[in-house]
């Protein structure tokens, strides 16, 4: 892309992998890529902002492509996939560890579209015999303090909440990486980025150059996102930011590779047979669109 091709707008989260990432895109800092417009938005509302159609550019939770495939193309990077970061169902230190317990539980998510809710429900259908009780969305950041407060029973938690749920007084119950790794050998497919497919095939594969080649600028001088990670952190640690980036940028937001696609061809494949999402024709995932 060039000084003369318009901005694009992107939506994305303010948690460090998503700034770390885009970072050197937002900041002018890739040669001959247009900075975007930047919107900072959590996943629930980034999933709702592309399947209104809005913006350019989106990253959202993979399971929430079937709804947008048709508008948005899956970019082969930038996104966050990978091994040992998969979503927690926390609950509080007196209750039970087994599963079963779940059972008529009202639990807390932080989308009825992400990636994380979807995984919980496919887990939920084989550990907890006679289902789950009253579901409740809410911003990730608020699930740790309502589990902990009594709230409500359970909370599926993403992000740093992995490093920070103990400091809560809360026992991880299961993960959901873990069972999915466990059941399919794949990477845990969890964000995804998607660009308007309208923009034409040409415009995507240099954006996805653009995406890949912020990312290697983040990875070859980290310091120089530190402000612009800090910034939008919500008062994070930064050692618990340093965490975070380590374990959802690598080498899957490269580049999603054989591994990569065959986690979200598990996935949404998955989701139709159990009719919890539609069912997804093979080539809409292909790229370039």
């Amino acid at each position: 892309m060039t000084s003369s091709t318009p901005a694009l707008s992107i939506a994305f989260s303010p948690c460090p992998n998503d700034t770390f990432v885009f970072h050197a895109w937002a900041d002018g800092l890739v040669a001959g890529a247009v900075p975007p417009e930047v919107t900072f938005a959590d996943i629930d509302i980034t999933n709702g902002l592309a399947e209104r159609g809005e913006l350019d550019v989106l990253k959202i939770s993979y399971a929430q492509l079937p709804w947008v495939l048709s508008e948005y193309a899956l970019l082969p990077c930038g996104g966050a996939l990978g091994r040992g970061c998969g979503p927690l169902v926390l609950t509080g230190p007196d209750a039970s560890p087994e599963p079963e317990a779940l059972r008529g539980a009202t639990v807390a998510v932080p989308s009825e579209r992400s990636t994380a809710y979807l995984l919980f429900r496919l887990w939920a259908a084989e550990a907890v015999p006679g289902g789950l009780g009253e579901i409740v969305v809410m911003p990730f950041h608020e699930i740790m303090p309502a589990v902990r407060d009594g709230k409500v029973d359970a909370g599926l938690v993403i992000h740093e909440a992995r490093f920070t749920y103990q400091n809560y007084g809360l026992r991880c119950l299961a993960d959901m990486g873990e069972a999915w790794e466990s059941a399919t050998g794949l990477p845990i497919p969890l964000g995804a980025i998607v660009a308007r497919r309208g923009l034409g095939a040409e415009r995507l594969a240099a954006l996805a150059d653009t995406i890949r080649d912020s990312v290697r600028a983040a990875w070859a001088e980290p310091a120089l996102s530190r402000d612009y990670v800090m910034s939008h952190a919500q008062e994070m640690d930064p050692a618990v930011a340093d965490q975070h980036i380590a374990l959802y940028v690598n080498e899957f937001t490269e580049d999603l590779g054989e591994a990569g696609y065959a986690a979200v061809r598990g996935l949404l494949s998955r989701a139709a047979a159990a009719g919890l999402t539609p069912a997804v024709p093979d080539g809409l995932l292909s790229f370039p669109a």
